[in-house]
């Protein structure tokens, strides 16, 4: 896949770091030695880490180029390196792994989020957020359009590019962490976000889920893509009483902290 685009990623900036917040206001640690923000991104996830912990090592990890070069403008006094989630080993152990909106992207949680847990130090937390909306018209329309057009054969199996089977259910997450931790905490939030129109809402699906779906194809296509999902987005986000139009995101977050 391309690069991402941080520009394009902080245009509903407000809007993706809001639950990057509500899940750190969930993380029981006073005073952790050592935070990593696993897939950062342009920074704005680990600039809260930052403020909540400010005498805490706050590490950003990302495996994106142009996202770790926003983050370091944004933080310059802070550490980020370039990392892949799915094969991550810290030099030494984190009092705090915090993955917002990145795990979602990888294969094979089952094996995955134990990993990631198993590499805390004793009384540590893993904190992760991820968009489970892939049921969602958002989603399910990439795929339909996808498999409708003349696009088809280049972008593939719309379910492999929607990534289609990675999300377990909250209560397989529990059941994951639960024997391996001294606490666990899962929940399901679905925020409800006031879109100027459907453009909008393209727009912000461009910076991430429909990134798969665009990057194979060359502009007459994309072209195409785009105004045969705009109409379809335009059809199934109607405007409400003032306007505006809901995008409805459901999101998981899980905390598990290891014993002591």
């Amino acid at each position: 896949m391309a690069d991402w685009n941080p520009a394009l990623y902080t245009r509903f900036e407000d809007e993706r770091t809001r639950p990057a917040a509500e899940l750190l206001a969930r993380v029981p640690l006073d005073a952790p030695r050592l935070a990593c923000d696993l897939g950062c991104g342009p920074g704005n996830s680990t600039a809260l880490i930052a403020a909540r912990f400010p005498d805490a090592e706050v590490l950003g990890l990302d495996s994106s180029p142009a996202m770790l070069e926003s983050a370091r403008a944004r933080l310059p006094d802070l550490t980020f390196a370039q990392a892949d989630a799915a094969t991550w080993v810290p030099e030494r152990a984190p009092d705090l792994i915090f993955a917002n909106a990145v795990l979602q992207w990888l294969p094979d949680h089952a094996t995955l989020l134990p990993r990631l847990f198993g590499l805390l130090a004793p009384g540590g937390v893993l904190a992760v957020q991820m968009p489970d909306n892939l049921a969602e018209p958002t989603h399910r329309l990439m795929r339909e359009v996808a498999a409708a057009g003349p696009w088809a054969a280049t972008i593939g199996d719309p379910a492999v590019a929607g990534r289609l089977g990675r999300m377990l259910e909250p209560a397989a997450y529990y059941d994951l962490l639960a024997p391996l931790a001294a606490a666990v905490d899962v929940w399901r939030t679905a925020y409800h976000h006031r879109m100027a129109d459907a453009a909008a809402i393209v727009d912000w699906v461009s910076a991430t889920g429909l990134r798969p779906f665009l990057d194979p194809l060359e502009p007459g296509e994309k072209a195409g893509f785009l105004a045969a999902y705009t109409r379809a987005i335009d059809a199934a986000y109607p405007p409400r009483s003032d306007g505006q139009r809901l995008l409805a995101f459901p999101r998981v977050f899980i905390v598990a902290r290891k014993a002591p």
